[in-house]
């Protein structure tokens, strides 16, 4: 993003909304978004004379791991042809859940200074 949340307080309220309009008309369609991360991993398959016994492990393939509330993370696959669209929709949430930071940081500069939404 281009500012800073501590830098919110040198603008002008007329700045603020400007600026809080250009973040929420950037917001990617939020039906495509995928939160978590991409994670690369081997995996052995358990068969007793099987390469990956002795350590080469089959893979590397490409999960999704999706956070769960007080629990370990969801690892989704993800197939070759997908990983690039998965990246862009993880991407994605990333540069929203930045905006959705500092939309809110103006929203409460703009409270402190008693200016109307």
């Amino acid at each position: 993003m281009e500012h800073k949340t501590s830098d919110l307080g040198g603008l002008t309220v007329r700045a603020l909304r400007t600026r809080r309009r250009r973040l929420a008309s950037g917001l990617s369609d939020v039906e495509a978004l995928l939160r978590g991360t991409l994670v690369s991993q081997g995996r052995r398959c358990g068969k007793e004379n099987c390469r990956c016994a002795s350590g080469d492990l089959h893979g590397p393939y490409t999960y999704l791991s999706v956070p769960r509330p007080g629990g370990r993370p969801r690892l989704v696959y993800v197939p070759t042809d997908l990983v690039e669209t998965v990246a862009g929709q993880v991407a994605a949430a990333v540069r929203v859940e930045a905006a959705l930071v500092e939309i809110t940081a103006i929203n409460a500069e703009l409270l402190a200074r008693r200016a109307p939404g």
